[in-house]
C-alpha cells in the first residue's frame, strides 16, 4: 500500500516544526482557541508552561505542568489571597485544556508595606486596666502597669490588612495566567508533532502487514490444494480421483480461514484512524475507540490463520496496535 497523502510523514515533521518556532503570540491565541480557519495539530497531555509579571508592588507567578488523564482533573494550589479567583481560574484555563492531570502552582510576592495597618483597640485596652486596678485592690499589689506591657496584651494592638483591588488583582492574575497558557499548549503541541509522526510511520507498517495477510491467501489455498492431491494419489489410484472433490474441499478449506471481511476492515480502520489525526485536538478517546476495533480484526485474523506466517503478521500486527494504544494515552 501506499503512504496516504494526508498523513505525509516528511510533511508532518517538516510543515509542523516551521509552523510551531514561527508562531507569534497572537497566532497562537488564536490556534489555542480552536479558529477552525488554521490547521489544528494534535497535542499531547504532557506539557509545561511557566509565565511571571512583575511591578514595583508585586510579582505573581504561574507553572502549569500535566500527565495523562482519562478526563480533565486540575489541581490549583495558589495563596488565600487569590482564593475567590477560583472558579474565574479554573473558566479560563478550560478554554486551552480539555484533559490530562494538571497541576497549578501560582504565588504571589507583595513588595509594598501600604497594605497593612496597625489597629488599636481601646475598649479592650481599658477593660484591662479596669481588671487590673480591681486585682491590685484585691491582694494589696502595686498596680505597675506601663503602656509597653499593656500594648502586648492579646488584641490591644492589631496588624490588619488592607483591603486589595480585587480589579487590579484579577487583572494581573489573568495576563500571566494566559501567558503560562499559551506556553503550555504549545510544549503539548510540539509534543503531539512527534506523537502523530510515530503514528502514522506505525500505521504505515501495518499497511503493508496487512498487504502480507492479503497475499499470503491465495498461497495457502494452493499449497493446500497441492497437498491434498499428493494424500489422494496416495491412497487412490489416479483413475479414482475426482476433481470436483478436491475442489470442493479446498472451498471448505478457503471458507474456514478466509480473512478478506478483516482485512478490508483493517486497512479502512488504518485510514480512519489517519483521518482522525488530521482533525486536530480533542480526539483521544475516538482514536482509542478505532483502536480496539482493530485489534479485535487482527485476533480473528490470528483465529484463523491456518499458517505460520499468516499467525507471526497476525502477531505483529497485534504488537503494533498495543504501541499504538499506548501511544494514544498520551493524546488530548
Amino acid at each position: 500500500m501506499s503512504v496516504f497523502e494526508n498523513c505525509s510523514l516528511q510533511d508532518v515533521s517538516h510543515n509542523a516544526g516551521k509552523l510551531i518556532a514561527g508562531m507569534n503570540f497572537q497566532t497562537r491565541s488564536s490556534i489555542n482557541r480552536g479558529n477552525k480557519k488554521d490547521k489544528i495539530m494534535i497535542k499531547s497531555m504532557t506539557g509545561f508552561g511557566r509565565a511571571e509579571v512583575m511591578d514595583s508592588e508585586k510579582k505573581i507567578t504561574v507553572e502549569l505542568k500535566s500527565v495523562n488523564h482519562r478526563y480533565l482533573d486540575m489541581n490549583v494550589k495558589m495563596p488565600k489571597k487569590f482564593s475567590f479567583f477560583e472558579a474565574a481560574i479554573r473558566n479560563l484555563l478550560k478554554k486551552y485544556i480539555q484533559r490530562g492531570k494538571v497541576d497549578v502552582f501560582i504565588t504571589y510576592e507583595d513588595y509594598t508595606e501600604s497594605k497593612v495597618s496597625l489597629k488599636y483597640n481601646r475598649e479592650l485596652a481599658g477593660e484591662y486596666l479596669r481588671y487590673l486596678k480591681v486585682m491590685a485592690e484585691d491582694f494589696q499589689l502595686d498596680n505597675d502597669i506601663k503602656v509597653s506591657s499593656l500594648s502586648r496584651y492579646p488584641e490591644v494592638l492589631t496588624m490588619e490588612e488592607q483591603p486589595v483591588d480585587e480589579k487590579d488583582l484579577w487583572s494581573g492574575l489573568e495576563q500571566v495566567l494566559t501567558e503560562a497558557a499559551e506556553q503550555f499548549v504549545q510544549s503539548r503541541s510540539l509534543e503531539g508533532v512527534n506523537l502523530k509522526v510515530n503514528l502514522c510511520e506505525k500505521l504505515d507498517a501495518m499497511d503493508k502487514m496487512v498487504d502480507q495477510v492479503e497475499e499470503r491467501g491465495p498461497q495457502i489455498l494452493a499449497a493446500y490444494r497441492e497437498r491434498l492431491e499428493q494424500k489422494m494419489h496416495e491412497l487412490l489410484d489416479d483413475n479414482q480421483i475426482e476433481e470436483s472433490r478436491i475442489a470442493a474441499e479446498v472451498v471448505l478449506f478457503a471458507d474456514k480461514m478466509c480473512t478478506d471481511e478483516e482485512t478490508v476492515r483493517l486497512h479502512s480502520h488504518i485510514q480512519s484512524m489517519k483521518n482522525v489525526l488530521e482533525t486536530g485536538t480533542g480526539i483521544g478517546r475516538k482514536l482509542d475507540f478505532i483502536a480496539q476495533e482493530m485489534n479485535r480484526e487482527a485476533n480473528t485474523i490470528l483465529s484463523k490463520a491456518n499458517d505460520l506466517e499468516t499467525s507471526n503478521i497476525a502477531i505483529d500486527l497485534k504488537t503494533e496496535i498495543e504501541k499504538i494504544r499506548e501511544q494514544i494515552q498520551n493524546i488530548e
